[in-house]
């Protein structure tokens, strides 16, 4: 677990100063009783909102030709910082989750392509450091209230069915969380039932399904305090509670607060159906968007804004659910003027919007062009409370210090990183190059891979192996320059495989990569191309 430095209080009045010059890894070995304690209130208090297939045209601020409004987001982007070339670490849910969680990119554990379902065991295995147990070891209150979708422990009864009676295993508490409620998988994924530290709220009793267009949901087993249209609502009013419940304490608190929306099934509530005058996708966005603004607003009326860290971002780009035609023809882009979409390789798979407030500490009205992963989370979280990161923690995070206090700060140690689509296929990108291993999408837009039983796409074999693009001349990617820039691929290439190969991205020691029981034959594709 982690150990907090003897000079963290210096450091922590150089912040206050101004002076964030934090860098990743900058934590010594030693002790703070004080923080230990939890009673170092200089410690910021810090909130995670995980939007779920949020395309980055879908925030006003991030592109000034979409049509759905969100004020409550555009403000939160005045008053904090603004990161335009923000990435997740894969283009679907389940494995952006783990990166963020854990430091380290997903394609590293055993989930190699795709996403886990609701009766899925835990992805991240227990002895593994995350986000929540680093803080919690530094002093902090963790909660956890949303979708969680990285799997946990079902009990099953003698008849070999869950035995929703019994308490899960495996459970968001037992990887770092003091209080944690929520679901397992996505919001149209059975059994639908929540849990509330390590218990179900209710045993289902009942079976439903939705097969009406973009608000469908699978067939399964359901509780009676488990209404879709109200999981969103519930899930903010949770976390304004636990905000106001820890204002006063004696603790700084740390809230992972992931959404289940506006991914499907698409549910806005009465009071914003219609409100957009697109579709359904775009009311669910605006009524995410108000959430915030109460969120944003408790803060304030709690006395705790100016020292609260509150990072708003979503796991992937917009999802063909949110019927994106449709959108667009109505002159709205969910991805604004970049390619794909959720599940792709290219940018509109990954590219999220990402904003960061934090009144006592950073200027307002601030625009970063640095490119940043939500794996960054934390080794942002380590510098805050000066915690070394060891070799196997956060294999692939780097501190976002040094930007928060200066948008294009040159001490941000990002290099190079590495993107993952749904079919687990790799992009490596390094500065304004983008290598894509892959012919196509890698995912679900055209030209979409070939699938089993199904013809390819027309023209896919005489298309290249690779993808090769410059993103500040060609941000659209559409002009591949894999055949024309031989070089610049092959270098790129190499810097990809050293990454797989020594298990991190980070300074550090090697590490090993976690093996799938399915094996990994993504890799074997790599390692015989070009």
């Amino acid at each position: 677990m982690a150990h907090l430095t003897k000079n963290i209080s210096k450091k922590l009045l150089g912040l206050t100063a101004g002076a964030m010059t934090l860098l990743p890894g900058s934590g010594q070995a030693g002790d703070n009783p004080k923080a230990k304690k939890g009673k170092d209130k200089d410690l910021p208090n810090i909130i995670y909102v995980l939007a779920d297939d949020l395309g980055i045209g879908d925030v006003s601020c991030f592109y000034d030709k979409g049509k759905i409004k969100t004020p409550h987001l555009d403000r939160m982007a005045a008053e904090g910082m603004r990161f335009t070339d923000a990435h997740t670490s894969s283009s679907v849910c389940t494995p952006t989750r783990y990166g963020i969680l854990t430091g380290r990119y997903n394609w590293r554990s055993t989930l190699k392509k795709s996403v886990l379902g609701g009766y899925s065991p835990a992805l991240i295995p227990e002895d593994r450091s995350t986000v929540a147990s680093m803080l919690s070891d530094a002093g902090y209150n963790t909660s956890y209230i949303g979708k969680w979708h990285l799997g946990w422990g079902w009990q099953k009864g003698a008849d070999g069915k869950v035995d929703f009676s019994k308490p899960i295993t495996d459970s968001p508490n037992e990887r770092g969380f003091d209080y944690a409620y929520g679901h397992c998988g996505s919001l149209d994924m059975a059994p639908y039932v929540y849990v509330e530290n390590g218990k179900s709220t209710m045993v289902p009793t009942k079976t439903t399904v939705n097969k009406g267009g973009s608000a469908w949901w699978r067939k399964g087993l359901t509780a009676d305090d488990f209404v879709h249209e109200q999981v969103t609502p519930n899930f903010f009013a949770r976390a304004i509670n636990k905000v106001k419940e820890q204002a006063n304490g004696d603790k700084p608190f740390f809230i992972y607060l992931p959404l289940p929306s506006p991914h499907t099934p698409v549910l806005p509530i009465k009071e914003f159906q219609g409100k957009s005058g697109l579709n359904p996708y775009a009311d669910f966005v605006m009524q995410v968007d108000d959430h915030m603004g109460k969120l944003l607003q408790t803060l304030k009326d709690v006395g705790i804004e100016d020292n609260t860290l509150i990072i708003f971002t979503s796991d992937n780009g917009c999802s063909p659910a949110a019927k994106m035609n449709e959108l667009q023809d109505k002159g709205h882009y969910p991805s604004a003027q970049f390619r794909g979409h959720k599940a792709d390789i290219f940018e509109g798979g990954h590219r999220v919007p990402f904003i960061v407030k934090w009144p006592a500490r950073i200027k307002g009205g601030q625009v970063s062009d640095k490119t940043i992963c939500t794996t960054d989370f934390m080794a942002t979280c380590a510098d805050i409370v000066g915690h070394k990161l060891k070799d196997n923690e956060g294999e692939d995070s780097y501190s976002m210090i040094p930007l928060l206090k200066r948008p294009n700060s040159k001490k941000f140690k990002r290099d190079y990183t590495i993107h993952h689509s749904i079919a687990g296929r790799f992009a490596i990108r390094q500065g304004d190059w983008k290598l894509a291993m892959c012919k196509g999408s890698g995912g679900w837009s055209a030209p979409r891979p070939p699938r089993k039983g199904k013809p390819a796409p027309e023209g896919w074999d005489e298309m290249p192996d690779f993808q090769l693009y410059n993103l500040k001349d060609d941000p659209g990617e559409k002009n591949n320059l894999f055949e024309k820039e031989p070089e610049k691929a092959r270098e790129l290439k190499a810097l990809l495989m050293k990454c797989i190969d020594d298990g991190r991205s980070t300074p550090g020691a090697k590490q090993s990569n976690d093996v799938s029981p399915k094996g990994w034959p993504q890799l074997d594709d790599l390692r015989t191309a070009m």
